[in-house]
């Protein structure tokens, strides 16, 4: 068996994440250091003590996740156990940019750059209020496409993302993934 580095997907943001690390931890601050400037923009101050319907804005989750995650990775490594211990390195979703800037595969400052203009296109294909996205539990993929069908109607609901045997992420026009909610 071999270790593992996996970093989170959107959704795991919440308001004052990494500080602590921040202040504990002068490598992790050099990292929201680093993406505030490449950003051009405190977003360490949006992550730290803004509002959460802002930070969780794809387009300032998605470099706002990456920093945390490479801020605790910073952090780890000052305590003596980095990417030189890991086997494998893997990400969620966004997570998957964090894994290759953890890796050395894309800087720090470009990764931060690409998550923004991501997040920003994602951002502007849904705009807010207009889609949503939800865990179905419990149910099999087979099961959710079919609630998915129905509870779409004349909007869009589908099965987005096969997690695991029991939960399925469902995603859509915001009101057809209630309904399907309610279905499931």
């Amino acid at each position: 068996m071999g270790r593992a580095f996996v970093f989170p997907g959107q959704g795991a943001q919440t308001i004052g994440m990494g500080r602590a690390l921040a202040e504990a931890y002068p490598a992790a601050q050099a990292v929201f250091d680093e993406v505030d400037d490449a950003l051009g923009e405190q977003l360490s101050t949006l992550i730290w003590e803004g509002d959460i319907a802002e930070l969780t804005l794809t387009q300032n989750a998605q470099p706002a996740l990456m920093a945390t995650s490479i801020a605790a990775l910073r952090a780890m490594e000052a305590e003596g156990f980095g990417m030189d211990h890991a086997d494998f390195v893997a990400g969620h979703s966004l997570g998957e940019y964090s894994a290759l800037c953890a890796t050395g595969a894309l800087t720090l400052s470009d990764t931060a750059r690409l998550l923004r203009i991501r997040g920003a296109a994602m951002q502007e294909a849904v705009p807010v209020g207009i889609g949503a996205m939800a865990a179905i539990l419990g149910l099999d993929f087979e099961t959710v496409v079919a609630v998915a069908a129905e509870a779409a109607g004349d909007e869009v609901c589908q099965a987005a993302n096969d997690n695991d045997p029991a939960q399925v992420v469902i995603s859509g026009h915001k009101d057809a993934v209630e309904r399907a909610m309610v279905l499931a």
